[in-house]
């Protein structure tokens, strides 16, 4: 967002500013209340499955808190019109009823900005206008579609995900080209950008994202915990991973590395009661994961439970009491889902890709994520060695309490005031 002359030199009256995206945030989180707490229900599925939605909503909520100087413009779709109640004057929204990555929303946009007399937008995802030719930041939070172009990411046939695809190239080049800052979610991310688009480095700011805001060290009450384990059928030990099931997340691989570790001699008697729970809602890409797994696996499917939509209550009970937390993704731009766990207090096995180690730094164990039979060696490693466990949990607490989101909004902020 960009400080005209006026407000630049101290004088009194402040030129309006936007914030942009809104749009964006009211599709990915279309069932989230502004004061939600984080839960895989309805709103805490698209928490996981598309931080996105979690990082303008906290934007925009740490802008209302800190900046009441400058003027600010909430765009939003008439579905969601009513989710967003401004709470300081100097904020606004504007109704822009454009679907998202669709033609009305490249021809139309640009002209919904102009009629707000915009000095910066931000746009906190790549699909902007190709046709915005004014002062812009944008926010990139992976190069996923990128570094994984592949057709199972999709249910579109083929020619259309190659118009997709190259809808897609052409309109995250133009963005990272014209933009007068990019903001990365980490220092991984920041240097793909520079990688793959040939970016000034000094162009891009890394501004991390936050992590759970409210850090549990202690367990529920036993009561709600019998209950919501009685309605998921959970009576056994089990490793937990939470969020979507895209094929990069590489979830095929970690039920092959399941199947390994309580098969194996050495610890099959020893696991034999072991379950793994994978949270999401049973969308295409999880109803394709739960059948390829119980058609390959038949001897152990019972052991494998799809859990489907989960309450918040039931969410809180799977990580308190969960032996694990395992993220076996090829690609992240930050990982928030395992900062959740470890503020349950539950140990965290990663994948070693792309920013995970940068984030989760020493408090994880990591594995290499195309190796199953590493990956289930670390886990037999954490479910077996105590000490290493009772370390990991108090690393975990740690780290997860060193990301804030207001420290994200306040940063962002002051990147707005230097353009």
């Amino acid at each position: 967002m960009l400080l005209d002359n006026a407000i630049a030199h101290g004088q009194a009256q402040a030129c309006p500013l936007v914030f942009c995206g809104l749009k964006w945030f009211e599709h990915l989180v279309q069932d989230v209340r502004w004061d939600a707490g984080s839960a895989v229900s309805k709103d805490h599925c698209y928490l996981f499955f598309c931080g996105l939605g979690r990082y303008v909503q906290k934007l925009v909520e740490g802008l209302e808190k800190t900046d009441t100087q400058n003027q600010y413009v909430i765009f939003l779709r008439k579905d969601n019109w009513h989710d967003f109640k401004p709470r300081s004057p100097n904020f606004k929204k504007v109704l822009a009823d454009y679907r998202w990555y669709t033609l009305k929303e490249q021809v139309y946009m640009p002209f919904k900005i102009w009629q707000q007399h915009v000095d910066l937008m931000h746009f906190p995802h790549f699909n902007l206008p190709l046709f915005y030719l004014s002062p812009y930041i944008v926010t990139i939070h992976d190069l996923v579609l990128k570094r994984f172009p592949t057709q199972r990411a999709t249910t579109l046939g083929p020619f259309r995900y190659w118009l997709k695809n190259l809808g897609y190239r052409i309109v995250i080049y133009s963005a990272v080209k014209r933009a007068k800052k990019i903001v990365a979610v980490s220092q991984f991310t920041k240097q793909d950008i520079v990688n793959h688009f040939r970016i000034d480095p000094g162009k891009i700011d890394v501004i991390y994202e936050g992590g759970p805001e409210n850090i549990r060290q202690q367990s529920l009450p036993m009561t709600a915990q019998l209950a919501a384990a009685r309605e998921l059928q959970l009576e056994k030990p089990y490793l937990l991973y939470v969020g979507n099931a895209f094929p990069h997340k590489n979830l095929g691989r970690l039920i092959s590395a399941f199947a390994k570790l309580i098969s194996m001699k050495q610890t099959k008697h020893k696991h034999k009661d072991l379950q793994l729970v994978l949270v999401g809602e049973l969308d295409y890409f999880y109803r394709r994961l739960k059948n390829l797994a119980h058609f390959s696996l038949p001897d152990i499917r019972n052991r494998i439970i799809f859990t489907g939509f989960v309450s918040d209550e039931d969410l809180d009970t799977l990580y308190a009491n969960a032996n694990a937390y395992i993220f076996p993704s090829m690609c992240e731009g930050f990982g928030l889902p395992p900062l959740e766990a470890m503020a349950y207090g539950c140990p965290v096995l990663s994948s070693e890709a792309t920013c995970l180690p940068e984030i989760l730094g020493s408090a994880a164990i990591y594995f290499n994520p195309l190796k199953i039979g590493e990956m289930a060696t670390k886990i037999q490693q954490v479910l077996e060695d105590r000490p290493l466990r009772k370390k990991m949990i108090s690393r975990g607490y740690q780290q997860a309490i060193g990301y804030r989101w207001s420290e994200m909004a306040a940063r962002t902020a002051a990147l707005y005031s230097r353009i």
